[in-house]
């Protein structure tokens, strides 16, 4: 419904077409290996392309960031298709809102936007898992994924047979924008090369699309990415950043691909961000130069990002560079319309070169959107960790005898409490080992806290002063599956068993704290004021309220700022805005798009979850939080130099 509302006002249209609706099939589009071309509807056709993903940007904002993206004279848009949003329990699908695939084809064709789908089952993205389900780990522990294995393929199979017949009323050929749909996503970098697997998706998705459908691969610009990589049948294609010679980058794809147009299917004009590293940028005079490059031998590229967007929620993943190393919540890239949706310089420079090959469309170019600095918001102290295992949002206490992942919970997300009673007599001090930790823990003797540890800082072994009878207990906190290589398989919690002194402890309880964004939360707007201050190292949950003298029409952007907070999440009004970790930087705000806030006379319910320490810690009268006008992604890291190189996600 929001999004048909949206799509008669941008257009003045009395009624958009409707989902379901028959297309008036009179389009093709294809490849003409004689010219090396693709072809549109007879006519020779190149696409210049940006990477917008629809579950990043609040579905209000769709109408806006086509229509820059149009006016910076794109014509065509990328996006993948995310199976964890959509199927968030195995048969349990959801199209609703931000994931209104439907709606968003339909927005595209509108702005005269190509579409250039890439649905999976792997995305990567910097993602959880890489946009696959956790509960496929759940379901079958010893699942291959990403391989012909039987488990993992009838699992895509059941998504695929939903998700394909959504999409074939909108391919070109029937009418609709999609012009190109990827199979797999740079299967190339995927050890395991299972061909058996790729050549079976590419059957699967011929026998549901059709074989006038378009089918592409993307791959690293390297022959050894596409040895794998390649698909009988399957037109290959490669990726490459800002700064790289367009000639030489294509090579790879011509020794694969001996005859067709020259496709980047992710140019980089900006990177991703990791905790702790500093800010990615890209220089806006490699990016023109080698977009340039690229166009004057009639390449057609798709950006990737051209808006990012954010990671709302738990859904940002991890990285496994050196180590493991998790994603911030932004996923502003660098890229030329910033997390916000604002034109940067690199916008103007990349629609400047573009006009030298596609004509502009007659749009009013684009200016930045108003930004609010809505002040402070004073927060009082709710709950610690020990309080919030008698309330809704703490799951049953469930026993066993060594301790159970995440996924066999059933948990896709949050926190896991681990307790034992210990038993025997230890040395003064003992060491306390958890080789299995996924990904950080805080440790607590008799409800006290003992220590942190850390899988991205590979500290998985603390001494600890402990006695008979005492309980000792493991808070321990998913900071987001790995979402690229061979990690995958990221099983989270404690993984492993737990030994103290060498002894493997056991009988253990788990409470699970998903903090899931459901009505579980709730409990919070009416709790009273807890009296004291919390304490250091235990988590806890400050709360305020706020209104805004604004109607809705009047309503802006902000930003909230987390500077003197150390880790945690923050709701607004239920909705979960994402992970913040300022003391490990870059990213210390986080994006709060007006859609999120309530006006006048509303008021405005935040929460924030701090795990470690707060500035309230010495504060019985409580602290504050600002919500400003300006984002911060550059801030102080204590790594001074990334662990890999731009355009890069391994050693």
């Amino acid at each position: 419904m929001i999004v048909t509302i949206i799509l008669c006002m941008v257009f003045g249209l009395s009624g958009a077409t409707n989902k379901g609706d028959k297309l008036v099939k009179s389009h093709s589009f294809s490849i003409d290996y004689v010219n090396n071309q693709f072809v549109k509807d007879g006519e020779p056709f190149r696409y210049v392309s940006g990477a917008m993903h629809y579950f990043r940007v609040p579905v209000q904002y769709w109408p806006d960031r086509m229509r820059k993206m149009r006016a910076a004279g794109l014509n065509a848009l990328e996006t993948y298709v995310e199976w964890a949003s959509h199927e968030p329990k195995p048969g349990v699908y959801t199209f609703e809102g931000n994931l209104d695939i439907e709606s968003y084809f339909q927005l595209a064709q509108k702005f005269n936007l190509s579409v250039i789908l890439r649905p999976g089952p792997f995305i990567d993205a910097e993602r959880d898992m890489g946009g696959l389900p956790f509960w496929l780990l759940s379901v079958d522990p010893s699942i291959k994924l990403r391989t012909s294995d039987k488990s993992y393929v009838t699992h895509v199979e059941k998504w695929f047979s939903v998700l394909l017949s959504k999409i074939r009323p909108y391919l070109y050929n029937n009418g609709g924008p999609i012009i190109t749909v990827q199979v797999e996503n740079e299967y190339g970098s995927y050890s395991p090369c299972d061909r058996d697997y790729t050549s079976w998706l590419r059957d699967f998705i011929r026998h549901h699309l059709g074989n006038e459908v378009v089918l592409f691969s993307t791959d690293g610009d390297g022959d050894g990415y596409l040895q794998c990589g390649k698909i009988p049948g399957v037109y290959a294609t490669v990726d490459f950043g800002a700064g790289s010679n367009a000639l030489d980058s294509f090579k790879p794809q011509r020794h694969f691909e001996l005859a067709g147009p020259r496709v980047n299917s992710e140019y980089y004009p900006g990177w991703l961000d990791l905790w702790g590293e500093p800010h990615s940028t890209v220089d806006k005079g490699d990016v023109v130069k080698t977009l340039d490059d690229m166009l004057a031998i009639n390449a057609s590229v798709s950006m990737y990002m051209f808006h990012g967007g954010t990671s709302f929620g738990f859904t940002s993943g991890a990285l496994p560079s050196n180590t493991y190393t998790p994603c911030i919540t932004s996923y502003d890239y660098d890229a030329p319309l910033n997390e916000a949706g604002d034109p940067t310089e690199k916008y103007f420079s990349v629609r400047e070169v573009i006009s030298k090959y596609l004509p502009l469309p007659d749009f009013p170019v684009p200016i930045a959107s108003p930004k609010a600095a809505y002040g402070h918001v004073h927060l009082h102290y709710v709950a610690n960790l020990w309080d919030l295992l008698s309330t809704p949002i703490a799951g049953r206490p469930l026993l066993s005898t060594y301790p159970l992942t995440f996924e066999a919970l059933g948990q896709a997300n949050g926190y896991v409490l681990y307790c034992t009673q210990l038993s025997g007599h230890f040395p003064d001090p003992s060491l306390l080992e958890v080789k299995g930790l996924a990904d950080r823990a805080y440790l607590y003797i008799d409800m006290e806290f003992g220590g942190v540890l850390s899988r991205s800082g590979s500290l998985f072994s603390i001494p600890v002063q402990a006695t008979n009878n005492q309980k000792l207990c493991l808070l321990v906190e998913n900071q987001g599956r790995i979402a690229y290589g061979t990690g995958i398989k990221d099983f989270k919690g404690l993984t492993s068993n737990v030994t103290l002194n060498g002894h493997i402890l056991s009988n253990w309880t788990h409470r699970p704290l998903p903090f899931n964004e459901t009505e579980s939360l709730e409990w919070l707007n009416k709790i009273e004021k807890k009296r004291g201050t919390p304490i250091k190292g235990t988590m806890s949950l400050f709360s305020g309220s706020f209104a805004i003298q604004r109607n809705e029409s009047d309503l802006a952007d902000t930003f909230l700022n987390l500077s003197g907070w150390h880790k945690g999440v923050a709701f607004l009004n239920g909705i979960n805005l994402g992970r913040y970790w300022p003391v490990q930087g870059p990213q210390v705000t986080l994006y709060v798009p007006k859609h999120f806030l309530k006006p006048w006379p509303f008021k405005n319910r935040l929460i924030i979850l701090e795990q470690d320490r707060s500035p309230c810690e010495k504060n019985e009268l409580g602290c504050t939080v600002e919500f400003v006008a300006k984002p911060v992604l550059n801030g102080d890291t204590p790594v001074k130099k990334r662990s890999t190189k731009l355009f890069k996600k391994h050693v």
